[in-house]
């Protein structure tokens, strides 16, 4: 069975690899917070991201439960950390990227056919779903929201360097041969080089990623918003 998330036990603590679209898979985040519960006390947690987003709601509560943990959580950006997925890499005590990762920052975005209340209710829960992202960019970083807001409407693409500059990342590493496999045609702002330099990489990633993919959550929630009176929100939960 695919998975986005992999989580491996070790000696001090675990390791948590999310190498996929987040709720890809019709696999929902609950999977992931029950298998970080069942490891119990740990000391530390490594968390390695190459992930494009997915699922605001999920990545949320993964974000809230990381930050949460009693462990000392590290994240290495193994080579992008896109949408939700640069939330989630904000729960990192340490964030670590090598020298050609790429972190990306921009606003919650959604799907929604209805009634104008319906389209205004989802313009709320955007609203609040980025003044949530805001804090988690804030706290790790301490720039003031102006600065924040502005870089996810620019939908922002940082280098290893400029994401340490602005605090989002701690460490920088040499470089690694980036791999993903992801449909990046939906960001309005793809760096030129990015796409130039996304290339397959080792076995690892190729049992966690799959090209043809269609997520599970995405073909329900298309089918949900389709049939007549469908609830707006339906189709709206991913980043």
């Amino acid at each position: 069975m695919k998975r986005w998330f992999d989580i491996r036990a070790q000696a001090r603590g675990a390791e948590i690899v999310i190498y996929d679209e987040i709720g890809a898979f019709g696999i929902p985040a609950k999977a992931f917070l029950d298998e970080l519960k069942a490891l119990g006390a740990i000391a530390e947690l490594t968390l390695r991201i190459n992930s494009p987003g997915g699922s605001v709601f999920d990545g949320v509560a993964i974000y809230n439960a990381l930050k949460r943990h009693d462990a000392r959580v590290t994240v290495w950006i193994d080579g992008i950390a896109a949408s939700i997925a640069s939330m989630i890499a904000m729960a990192g005590d340490e964030v670590v990227m090598p020298e050609n990762a790429m972190l990306m920052l921009h606003d919650p975005s959604a799907l929604v056919i209805g009634t104008a209340v319906d389209m205004r209710a989802m313009a709320d829960a955007l609203d609040k779903m980025k003044a949530g992202m805001v804090a988690a960019y804030r706290d790790k970083s301490g720039r003031d929201d102006v600065e924040i807001e502005a870089l996810m409407a620019a939908e922002t693409w940082l280098s290893a360097e400029e994401a340490v500059d602005l605090g989002l990342a701690d460490r920088i590493e040499q470089s690694v041969r980036m791999a993903a496999h992801f449909d990046l045609s939906r960001f309005r702002n793809l760096p030129p080089q990015l796409a130039a330099t996304l290339i397959r990489s080792h076995p690892q990633e190729d049992a966690m990623s799959d090209p043809n993919k269609t997520s599970s959550s995405k073909q329900e929630a298309a089918k949900t918003a389709a049939a007549p009176g469908a609830d707006a929100t339906a189709a709206a939960d991913t980043h």
